[in-house]
């Protein structure tokens, strides 16, 4: 029995499993782990030559004699394992919330030195919650049955019946808010950026900071991000859909999630989570969106003076419709401009409203600006990006990281700033320094409320 195959899976930098080797005492033991990773299972642990042997059982052991719950075996895991009761960290293998459901010492009826290799293990249980004599049987390669032998020992009809920790007593989601709770950063020195170099400690350094800045338009909006694992050259991800990060609100219907706190942003950059988007409505009034977005997207060789025109023709139609705009760069090659809603309207008005502006510039000024999202029609031209005020659709928030070289950053900015603030020059570390500047959009969110 050799521990290889479970060490070989695990990063232990990353999580606070064990590592494996043996240790032997002379009790023979058995844990019971409740496991909440991708799928819901029972972990059944015995001793046996110094190692762990270990049976998922996806509905866990059962007392009803009649029961044949199935028990895949996998691979062994060390002593030390029985005391462990965490969370995993996403990524990595088995990424969930282990819970200790049950531990005791056990008897062999039979010597499993005889029997495991004709595949099957006969032993009587003594720990809290599971008694008795039972049997695994094996029946297709790693394919297991666990039953309950008939000797009147009877603790519980249906295993939900106990839900906490034999060890701490806790819960699930409990357990789950311990291993979070001071937002334990994994891989700190990871370097995420290149020339110049930016690490993972360095981003939820920087999130920590603007925290307070960025809430306000994150909070109780479905939010979606890009997750780069492994640095913004390797492959990244876009992710809107909920995650057992237990910092994270569902939504009551769908599997879309928000933000609500600052340790929820922070534990999802401690996830990877680099770029934050979210929707133009909150979930208290989410058929009625309250912030649009015009996302100015020029051709690549139209030069900067007239990206900073387009700006200015926007602004003006929005002042003429007495709606008041703010700016901040994107990030990338193009300008945001934002402008807060305080009129109740469904999204199909919404997105009506939208396209009315934007296609008011491309009749007006038919040579400058585009509402044909395709990038044949842009040459030469501004598109000017009306969808993302549409139900579901997204947009990159104030103060997110972006995804490209030298970490910028999407930030507000005054009007005044425009001819002076390029859409990709403010980085992370020019982010930080104009904090301690007046707020250009402190008055946002009168106008919403």
């Amino acid at each position: 029995m050799n521990l290889d195959k479970y060490n070989k899976k695990r990063n232990f930098n990353k999580t606070k499993e064990p590592i494996g080797k043996k240790d032997k005492e002379n009790k023979l033991r058995f844990v019971v782990q409740h496991h909440i990773a991708r799928k819901d299972h029972y972990d059944f642990r015995l001793e046996y030559d110094e190692v762990l042997l270990s049976f998922a059982i996806p509905k866990g052991p059962s007392y009803n004699i009649k029961d044949k719950r199935l028990a895949v075996h996998v691979e062994n895991h060390p002593l030390s394992y029985r005391n462990f009761e965490g969370t995993i960290p996403e990524g990595e293998y088995g990424a969930g919330t282990v819970m200790l459901w049950d531990r005791g010492i056990y008897k062999e009826i039979e010597p499993f030195k005889n029997t495991y290799k004709k595949g099957y293990l006969k032993f009587k249980l003594l720990g809290k919650r599971l008694k008795g004599n039972w049997t695994l049987i094996k029946f297709k390669e790693n394919n297991w049955l666990m039953i309950k032998e008939n000797d009147n020992i009877k603790l519980f009809n249906d295993i939900n019946e106990f839900n906490t920790s034999i060890k701490t007593g806790k819960t699930m989601e409990e357990i789950n808010k311990q291993i979070l709770k001071d937002i334990k950063i994994t891989s700190p020195d990871k370097i995420i950026y290149r020339n110049p170099n930016i690490t993972k400690l360095e981003i939820i350094k920087y999130y920590e900071k603007v925290s307070s800045y960025m809430l306000p338009y994150i909070k109780n909006r479905i939010i979606s991000t890009v997750r780069c694992p492994n640095g913004i050259e390797k492959e990244s991800f876009f992710k809107k859909h909920f995650s057992d990060n237990p910092n994270l609100e569902k939504i009551k219907k769908g599997d879309y999630y928000y933000i609500n706190n600052k340790k929820a942003l922070l534990s999802e950059v401690q996830m990877n989570s680099i770029e934050f988007h979210v929707v133009g409505s909150d979930i208290n009034h989410k058929n009625n969106p309250n912030i649009m977005v015009f996302d100015l997207d020029p051709d690549e060789k139209l030069n900067i003076k007239k990206i900073r025109n387009g700006v200015r023709d926007l602004k003006k139609i929005l002042d003429d419709l007495n709606l008041k705009a703010y700016l901040k760069t994107s990030g990338k090659k193009g300008y945001h401009v934002v402008v807060p809603i305080n009129n109740k309207v469904t999204w199909k008005k919404f997105e009506k409203i939208a396209f009315d502006i934007a296609h008011l510039m491309e009749i007006t000024y038919p040579d400058k600006y585009t509402t044909n999202i395709r990038k044949e029609n842009r040459k030469g031209k501004i598109f000017i990006d009306y969808l993302r005020n549409k139900d579901k659709a997204t947009s990159v928030a104030p103060y997110s990281l972006r995804i490209k070289k030298k970490a910028t950053v999407s930030m507000p900015i005054k009007w005044s700033e425009l001819d002076k603030v390029k859409p990709d020059s403010i980085t992370i570390k020019d982010a930080i320094k104009r904090l301690k500047r007046k707020d250009p959009w402190e008055d946002f969110f009168y106008i919403i409320l």
